[in-house]
């Protein structure tokens, strides 16, 4: 049996070598006939840690490395353009000092 593949954006990357990404996807109400916005989370084993939060990423089923974790990083597609504006404040900050 083929393992699934997924593409989904990083949420969160705090915990050591494992990332959390979301799967958006959308469902029809059964009764109503509309379209809704769901996602999917799935926890991810990034053993190199080369992902960060905002990154799009692709990842594989994998065995159960933990409780929670049953997903494995494959690549990352595209890496977040989000600035980080408290980073780049203390580094003006820092700069301002030196002069």
């Amino acid at each position: 049996m083929p393992k699934k593949v997924a593409i989904g954006v990083v949420t969160r990357d705090s915990a050591t070598k494992t990332r959390r990404v979301e799967l958006p996807r959308l469902i029809k109400h059964p009764k109503y006939k509309k379209y809704l916005r769901r996602r999917t989370i799935c926890h991810v084993h990034d053993e190199n840690e080369e992902s960060k939060m905002g990154d799009t990423v692709e990842i594989i089923e994998a065995r159960p490395q933990s409780k929670t974790k049953r997903w494995q990083l494959v690549r990352v597609v595209a890496k977040s353009t989000a600035v980080d504006l408290a980073a780049m404040k203390a580094a003006k900050e820092t700069d301002g000092a030196e002069d």
